[in-house]
């Protein structure tokens, strides 16, 4: 019943512990994954130009193939107090992620299950997944009544860009955007 106030609680304490701009206006996306192809960071290393702006922020928490850890600390160098690239896995800042995201990336190449969409939802952080394997079993695009995320097909940085799109604008009707998080919080897996 309190997850808009604690959201907004959770996002200021994730900024200001990864060293971000403190600013409720901006979206913060997470991305919590193991840093190799399988999961999608190509498609991830070819959007994030894109994406940040002035109401952006991302955050990547991960460790894997150095083309991409590398990629994603020239980004945080880049994109200085808006994006973080915490190259290491910390279970409590994980959770941090989760909790102070209002958005998770989940862009699997393939994926036969995948938690990281489910515990989003449990934070109240809106899953952007790509439809495949166990990601498109527990997502639904919010294009459909049954909706409970953002989805995209192809496995292209285009259709990802187009859906992290749709989410941004989302992002700035809050009572859209509020009637979102409750949806996502109230799935039963």
């Amino acid at each position: 019943t309190n997850v808009i106030e604690n959201k907004k609680a959770n996002k200021k304490a994730l900024q200001e512990s990864l060293g971000l701009e403190v600013d409720d206006h901006k979206i913060v996306i997470g991305l919590i994954s193991r840093l190799t192809n399988q999961k999608g960071l190509d498609l991830v290393n070819s959007v994030i130009p894109h994406i940040m702006d002035e109401h952006t922020q991302v955050v990547v928490l991960g460790t894997g193939d150095a083309e991409y850890e590398d990629a994603f600390r020239y980004y945080e160098n880049a994109y200085k107090g808006n994006f973080c690239a915490y190259i290491a896995y910390n279970e409590n800042v994980a959770h941090n992620i989760y909790a102070g995201c209002d958005a998770l990336l989940v862009p699997s190449r393939f994926e036969p299950c995948e938690l990281t969409q489910l515990i989003s939802m449990r934070y109240g952080s809106v899953p952007i997944v790509r439809e495949t394997g166990g990601l498109k079993d527990s997502i639904r695009d919010f294009e459909f009544a049954d909706g409970n995320g953002y989805t995209f097909k192809g496995m292209n940085a285009q259709d990802m860009l187009n859906t992290i799109k749709r989410a941004l604008k989302d992002y700035n009707n809050a009572e859209l955007w509020q009637k979102h998080i409750g949806i996502v919080m109230n799935k039963d897996f």
